[in-house]
């Protein structure tokens, strides 16, 4: 399994990125992606294999490496939806877009990479590529059924690079006044396309997931695939 290592930007250490490339040696963009409340699992690794046979190079970095490095469970138990919400809770959101940052700047130089860079993230990593496309440089962003988006679209206006974002239409953890909002929002929008999709749950791509739908999934996952062959080549 391979990994790189990247600084933190406030001096504080450092933390791994699972790291996949495509079969096909060439120069590649990026694709960051940014994890759910499960840290860097198996949902996750799979996930990079998908967006390797995209022809892209996918890096996944260990976002809760402050609370705990090397987080790795699953949505089957109540035990790891117990463990999960604690570090959900514990997570520093702020100190995790910096992390993303930093992993978006190395992700430009890796060897292979043609310097573009996306990010694409489900759930709590939903939220935060919704927070990478008004705070970061990165050429196209993606969120997943992002929790608490709503809170979010004060700084819309600085949104300067392609924003995908997909919302589930029963989706237990954003409740859907705060989904209609985004929609609302977001519609007309130079840079932002919101998708809604019926009877959907939250998490509805998430490989192997308790609600994995796979009609949702894959025209989401055709939509973002469109998006990011348009952005990184």
């Amino acid at each position: 399994m391979a990994s790189i290592t990247i600084k933190a930007t406030d001096g504080s250490g450092s933390f791994s990125a699972y790291l996949l490339e495509p079969k096909k040696a060439r120069p590649a963009g990026v694709v960051v992606l940014i994890q759910e409340i499960f840290g860097v699992n198996q949902a996750m690794r799979d996930t990079a294999a998908w967006v390797a046979d995209l022809g892209f190079i996918a890096v996944c970095p260990d976002l809760f490496w402050r609370i705990e490095p090397g987080i790795d469970i699953t949505d089957k138990t109540e035990a790891e939806w117990k463990r999960a919400f604690e570090l959900f809770q514990a997570f520093d959101q702020v100190k995790g877009i910096e992390d993303l940052k930093a992993t978006v700047a190395a992700a430009r130089h890796l060897p292979g990479s043609n310097g573009r860079v996306a990010t694409m993230g489900y759930c709590l990593g939903g939220r935060l590529a919704f927070m990478m496309a008004e705070q970061s440089d990165a050429d196209v962003n993606i969120s997943y059924y992002g929790v608490g988006l709503d809170d979010l679209l004060g700084d819309m206006g600085k949104v300067t690079k392609p924003l995908l974002v997909h919302i589930a239409d029963q989706d237990e953890f954003f409740p859907a006044e705060g989904r209609a909002k985004v929609v609302s929002a977001t519609k007309g929008h130079p840079h932002i396309v919101s998708h809604v999709y019926p009877n959907a749950n939250h998490a509805f791509a998430r490989v192997d997931g308790v609600h994995w739908d796979g009609r949702s999934a894959a025209i989401a996952n055709g939509r973002s695939a469109e998006v990011l062959v348009a952005a990184l080549g």
